[in-house]
């Protein structure tokens, strides 16, 4: 199912011309006006700074970090930063362009139908998830390509190949830290060797791939730095180096919508020019609250593997349900989970379309629809004509939960025929490990 872009067909045309406009969006500030903004002139510094072999982080992992991913993003970013801004954003922008496609033909091909979509049904999660795509090429970030690499991991899985698996969820992860919720998953599941190559490509790309070029020893000091900074430092101000956005509306994530239910909180601290204001149900403390968010987060792992069929009982169809039920708290796990996250439901969105074109029963279908449509228009209010209060209130992390809970549905309730059948070729049981873990 996999393919190129063709300029034969419409829509994939409308896909290359919506690619051409994005990236003109990066460039012409930058080349005709007084510079790209956001990002943009961070990945370059930071790119830089590898580069003269300065350092990325404070020596106080309690200042302030300009630049709050691993060294190995810095790294990366050094080898298009050596021949100037503007073959920088060029590259950042061809990777988000690839990254848009491939996530389109990873989702499709691993949406558990055996039907290959027509041209409408293949462009409607882009479609729904434009304003997400937009995002990611005015901003520079790199949650689309770390999409493309998670589907691709997965995608691999299915075909056999689980430490390859391992290598793109660990390239991921070594870029931007939230996609690690993967390896909890992959233990569930037995995916053994796709586990071992994860923690041995994330020792690889943290450890041994940067060194040549930081020094073994500055790069394992600039790791602890960034790990105090990053990852050990949380109060009731917030955490991760970014205190001011942690509790504000801006963050969507089961964590800053938990405690914004429960603390008086200012969500609108981003900026001190709005006005004070607060949305909490209950007045708890922060140990409190965080026993509320470690409650909300069990409840829900645990419904997860309750709806989780045993490994006799899997199929292609189930174990799209499966993954797009993943991708989905993964997205909602993540402790900063900005609007641009919820990119990360292309696949979900994906599986329940595939659900409502092609499932046999009428009923099902037109519920199917009906939940895509709520979705859609929850997704829809984090536009900027809508009151961020609706945001703060966390209109994407419900329409998180909305398809999760689609997905598990189907996921219990299939089709009576597709009940019946054994797991097919191609699935995740595909491999020594998946074999072991049926005959367990």
């Amino acid at each position: 199912m996999l393919r190129y872009p063709s300029l034969r067909a419409p829509l994939d045309i409308l896909f290359l011309v919506c690619c051409i406009a994005l990236t003109a969006d990066v460039l012409v500030p930058e080349i005709w006006g007084s510079g790209k903004t956001k990002d943009y002139p961070l990945w370059f510094w930071a790119g830089q700074q590898v580069l003269a072999g300065k350092d990325l982080y404070p020596s106080n992992p309690n200042s302030y970090f300009d630049f709050i991913y691993p060294p190995l993003s810095a790294v990366l970013l050094a080898i298009p930063s050596y021949f100037g801004k503007i073959p920088l954003y060029i590259i950042l922008s061809l990777f988000n362009a690839m990254a848009w496609w491939m996530t389109a033909q990873f989702s499709h091909a691993m949406a558990g139908s055996g039907r290959t979509p027509g041209p409408w049904l293949f462009a409607l999660p882009g479609f729904v998830t434009i304003t997400f795509v937009f995002d990611m090429f005015d901003l520079g970030q790199p949650n689309l390509v770390l999409l493309a690499l998670m589907l691709f991991g997965f995608w691999l899985l299915q075909h056999g190949r689980p430490w390859m698996a391992g290598s793109m969820f660990a390239l991921a992860t070594a870029i931007k830290v939230f996609p690690v919720a993967v390896f909890p998953y992959l233990i569930w599941r037995r995916q053994w060797a796709a586990a071992a190559g994860m923690v041995v490509f994330l020792g690889l790309f943290l450890f041994v791939l940067p060194a040549p070029f930081r020094g073994f020893q500055h790069n394992v000091a600039e790791l602890k730095t960034w790990y105090q900074g990053m990852v050990g430092s949380s109060s009731e101000k917030g955490f991760g180096q970014r205190d001011e956005q942690n509790w504000s509306w801006v963050n969507q994530s089961i964590i800053a919508v938990t405690h914004r239910l429960t603390r008086p909180l200012n969500y609108n601290q981003d900026d001190p020019a709005r006005p004070a204001r607060t949305m909490n149900v209950v007045n708890l403390d922060f140990k409190a609250a965080n026993l509320v968010v470690l409650a909300v987060s069990l409840l829900i792992g645990l419904g997860y593997l309750a709806v989780m069929p045993p490994a006799s009982r899997r199929t292609e169809r189930s174990d799209a349900e499966e993954l797009g039920i993943l991708f989905c708290l993964m997205t909602a796990a993540s402790p900063l989970a900005r609007q641009y996250y919820f990119l990360w439901l292309f696949f979900p969105i994906t599986v329940l379309a595939h659900r409502a074109a092609f499932d046999p029963r009428p009923a099902v279908k037109a519920a199917t629809w009906a939940l895509l449509l709520v979705t859609g228009g929850l997704l829809c209010l984090s536009l900027p004509v809508f009151p961020t209060e609706l945001q703060a209130y966390g209109n994407n992390l419900i329409a998180t939960f909305i398809l999760a809970g689609g997905l598990a549905w189907h996921m219990r309730h299939p089709p009576a025929a597709e009940a019946a059948l054994p797991h097919a070729a191609g699935g995740l049981q595909l491999g020594a490990d998946n074999k072991a873990h049926s005959q367990g």
